[in-house]
Parts: C-alpha cells; structure tokens; sequence
C-alpha cells in the first residue's frame, strides 16, 4: 500500500483527522484524543504493528501536551507520527496497553516525566523518580535551576562542613 492510499484509507475512517506528508515515508496524522484507541487500532489492523516509541510535547503556553505514537509498518516502509492534544491541567488519555505490550514502559516514562495519566494501565510507578515531590521534571513550568539550587546547594553545603 502507497503512503496515498494509507492516507486515504485514514481520511475516509476518520474524516476529522488532519495529515500531513514529510517526506516519501513519513507522515503525521492529527486526531482527537477521544479516537486515539479507534485511529491506533485502525493502523494496527493496516500492518502498522510495531510502536517504536511514545512521548510528548509540553505546549505550556497552550495549556495541552501533546501525546505523540510513533508507529512504524515494515510491509509499506512508513512511519506515522499519531498526534492527540490533552488538557494539561488534567492531562489524561486512554492506554494503549491492549494493542501494544511496549505500551506500558512508554505509558511509565511519560507519566514519570510529564504526569500524563494513562487511563487502564495501573502500573504508573516511577522508574527512576520514586520519592518525587516536585513538578515532573519535563514540564516547562519545572524549574531545574531551583530544583538544583535546593537539591544540590544543600548538598555541597554539608559537604564543606
């Protein structure tokens, strides 16, 4: 299947979702968040079977993060970047743990790193943060200059006694 067709198929399973091409093998596909499992499950079943990985993008300024997956399909040499915008105040989006097992370690960073709640995946544990009282520390609002500065300075100032 050409990246035309693949295109296709999504406008007419999903007229509301937004594409745009980046190169011959690459393009991105702009959803509503409530469709994420619908438009996933809809590229699994085209042979996009392996999510390389899942992340976000803090738009701080637009009150949203961005929950990108980026999928890829040996059979037709594509990559899709599957984008959906959610509340940052309430950043909450369903998991995608029943299509892909990899999900959960994605789900984990980016809960530990955003504070992205993934609905239906219960083990949201830090891998590396446990303790953590501050903002996550990806936030733009996070301040890793105060955060040092009263981690670390307390820190060296212990040291030199």
């Amino acid at each position: 299947m050409t990246q035309k067709e693949i295109i296709e198929k999504i406008k007419d399973s999903f007229p509301n979702a937004k594409t745009k091409i980046i190169d011959e093998h690459q393009f991105s596909v702009v959803i509503d968040k409530e469709q994420n499992i619908a438009v996933l499950a809809f590229l699994q079943n085209i042979d996009f079977k392996e999510l390389a990985i899942l992340t976000a993008v803090d738009w701080m300024e637009e009150k949203q993060f961005e929950v990108v997956y980026n999928l890829f399909s040996y059979s037709h040499y594509q990559q899709i970047l599957v984008k959906a915008r959610i509340d940052r105040d309430n950043p909450k989006i369903q998991s995608v743990l029943n299509l892909w097992d990899v999900a959960k370690t994605y789900e984990r960073d980016v809960h530990e790193f955003f504070g992205i709640e993934f609905i239906g995946n219960d083990e949201l544990k830090p891998f590396f943060l446990h303790n953590w009282l501050d903002l996550p520390p990806m936030r733009k609002d996070f301040d890793s200059l105060a955060y040092s500065n009263e981690v670390y300075g307390k820190f060296k100032e212990e040291r030199e006694k």
